[in-house]
């Protein structure tokens, strides 16, 4: 593998973690019903631990509603306990054809955990940068470069390293401002 290879496969690896950090802040809520906010659920479903979104529809009827009709109605109270085990703070009302949630307004204690959330999931991301960068150096070690080359190289990922750990930041001031924000 070529010293250009290994830039590009750090990038690439760079640019899914930034993707999946930002798929992981949508999944917290600021107050609002977000039916993507229910992808972490997994309901026990005749034994399998399946996702909440093959089993039923999620809609948002009102800014503060959501509503889960499954596809089958035995499930319904599978659904409603993996909600409450889900640790998202709902409070799943079953009328035996649908489950409605209303999400409640968010509290001054409950908006402050939910950014400690976010920033452990940033701090995460951040890990997952500084990974690839060790990997990316040692691959770099492995090409036995001339020295100022490989310490060109070096400095070019340790470049990519801070844009991404700027970017990080960025969206996690946005997701932070968005959270306190009543």
């Amino acid at each position: 593998m070529d010293s250009e290879t290994i830039l590009v496969n750090a990038t690439e690896e760079m640019n899914n973690s930034m993707k999946n950090l930002e798929k992981m802040f949508t999944t917290v809520r600021a107050g609002r019903a977000n039916p993507s906010s229910l992808d972490g659920v997994h309901v026990d479903y005749y034994g399998v631990a399946t996702p909440l979104k093959q089993l039923a529809t999620i809609s948002v009827p009102e800014a503060r509603q959501l509503l889960i009709k499954p596809f089958d109605k035995h499930s319904l109270k599978a659904i409603e306990k993996a909600i409450l085990v889900s640790n998202l703070g709902y409070n799943p009302n079953n009328d035996g054809e649908t489950i409605r949630i209303v999400i409640p307004e968010l509290t001054e204690e409950r908006r402050k955990e939910l950014v400690k959330q976010v920033r452990a999931l940033a701090e995460e991301a951040k890990v997952s940068i500084r990974n690839i960068r060790r990997d990316a150096m040692e691959d770099i070690k492995k090409e036995e470069l001339p020295e100022d080359e490989e310490k060109g190289k070096e400095k070019e990922i340790q470049d990519l390293v801070n844009k991404y750990n700027k970017k990080i930041e960025e969206i996690l001031k946005e997701k932070e401002q968005e959270l306190l924000t009543i």
